[in-house]
């Protein structure tokens, strides 16, 4: 019996929780109705105190403590489930302690650096950080604590996990990104898009507007939704897919038959989030197999994680494996994972890993180190 959830989507965060709570809470009390879930799509600084706060790559006059660490002690707890990606201007220290995924506070959890996970029926994957073509190839070589080229290095996004993102079979219901999948401008209405961003028509022009390796995900993928931000915009495209999007499809008992996948992907970009922008969107999904409000482990996923976790190289210039002499063992961890209780599938729960910033200190710049 199918069901709809209601989801939130907000493109760039920028330590506004409080701002996007009380967004929600209005809406929810105008049109009577209650919200499920919120997605995150980047940019949302999970700033616990100043060594956070100076592990961020952005100029001196944005660097602020925010009021995340009120969520992170438990001061206020988010009101609705919160689901969020990592995006170019992050805490990168803390989320590199999560590299796989898991609460940064009670109810917001972090999909990692790319992660799959189950909410309600729905099946939600994420890659996090943005595309630069000379760091795409490299290791996770980065070290704590970050210097200057690092902060910014260490948000790009790697092969890795596109190669891990690749193996995905099972068909996904959301897509979070947050930066854009290459040309995906041009499947939208882009004459009112360049009203608003005029400055990017070289790029589009040049089809050089977004990540190539995104592009070839959606293509292979084929989620239903797929969720960005990081321009800045509200845009929405509708990517129709040819039969032959995936000719090099993996031969997994897994995968489904090509008619059960969407022949199109609805794609919604979002603003940040400021008044009279478009930062916000809450939209009805449908949920063939209804499930409980909860988020659980992907357990395809997890095969997943299971098979590459020896190929994760931290050497700037890493040799990538072939994918094909992995299927095998990649089925061996997924037939034994399906044998775990249910329990094993729910993430751990959150624990505070740093020292809070305490606003009765707040002039003392070594908190949290």
């Amino acid at each position: 019996m199918s069901r709809s959830l209601r989801v939130a989507i907000e493109g760039c965060c920028h330590g506004e929780l409080d701002k996007i709570y009380q967004a929600i809470k209005l809406n929810e009390k105008q049109h009577n109705y209650t919200v499920d879930l919120l997605l995150i799509c980047g940019d949302f600084q999970s700033i616990r105190n100043y060594t956070d706060l100076n592990s961020m790559a952005v100029p001196e006059k944005y660097k602020k403590i925010g009021n995340f660490y009120q969520y992170y002690i438990g001061e206020k707890i988010a009101p609705i489930p919160t689901i969020f990606i990592g995006g170019n201007h992050e805490a990168s220290n803390y989320l590199y302690e999560l590299f796989h995924g898991g609460y940064v506070c009670p109810n917001i959890y972090y999909l990692g650096s790319a992660g799959v996970v189950n909410f309600g029926g729905l099946r939600i994957a994420g890659l996090s950080g943005i595309y630069k073509g000379h760091d795409y190839r490299k290791g996770f070589f980065e070290k704590q604590p970050l210097n200057q080229n690092d902060q910014r290095s260490i948000y790009h996004l790697r092969k890795f996990n596109v190669m891990r993102m690749e193996m995905i079979q099972s068909p996904v219901d959301i897509f979070l990104s947050h930066d854009w999948p290459q040309g995906i401008a041009k499947h939208g209405n882009l004459s009112e898009l360049l009203k608003w961003k005029s400055f990017l028509k070289k790029e589009i022009d040049n089809n050089t507007l977004g990540s190539p390796p995104l592009l070839e995900l959606m293509k292979k993928i084929r989620p239903k939704h797929w969720f960005s931000a990081h321009l800045h915009v509200k845009y929405q495209a509708n990517y129709v897919h040819e039969k032959n999007d995936n000719p090099d499809e993996l031969d997994l008992d897994i995968s489904d038959d090509e008619s059960t996948l969407p022949k199109s992907t609805q794609f919604l970009s979002l603003d940040k989030c400021l008044p009279n922008r478009g930062y916000l969107e809450i939209m009805e999904i449908k949920v063939d197999k209804p499930a409980t409000l909860e988020i659980t482990l992907d357990k395809e996923w997890l095969a997943i994680v299971k098979t590459m976790d020896s190929c994760m190289s931290f050497n700037e210039y890493p040799k990538y494996p072939n994918i094909e002499p992995l299927l095998p063992l990649l089925q061996d961890n997924l037939a034994w994972i399906k044998k775990k209780p249910e329990s094993f599938f729910k993430p751990s729960q959150f624990v505070q890993t740093a020292k809070p910033y305490d606003p009765q200190r707040k002039n003392d710049k070594t908190l949290g180190k």
